[in-house]
């Protein structure tokens, strides 16, 4: 798997994550610190962001890392 393919998966995790939740996107990139314009991005897989980033968004959505990737 390439990392663009990797960020595509851990998008596409996180939004399934957050809709599973019941949270909105804009609401999930207020919480978690984000422009919602970039958690857009990411959840398309279209950014690579840092690991502190993905915390954050783990941290937001109350789950493990690995439940991300």
């Amino acid at each position: 798997m390439t990392a663009d393919e990797r960020m595509v998966v851990f998008g596409k995790r996180v939004r399934e994550v957050r809709k599973s939740k019941g949270i909105s996107q804009e609401r999930l990139a207020e919480m978690a610190g984000i422009d919602r314009s970039y958690m857009g991005n990411i959840e398309r897989g279209e950014k690579n962001i840092t690991l502190k980033k993905a915390y954050e968004i783990c941290d937001a959505l109350d789950v493990e890392i690995q439940d991300l990737v």
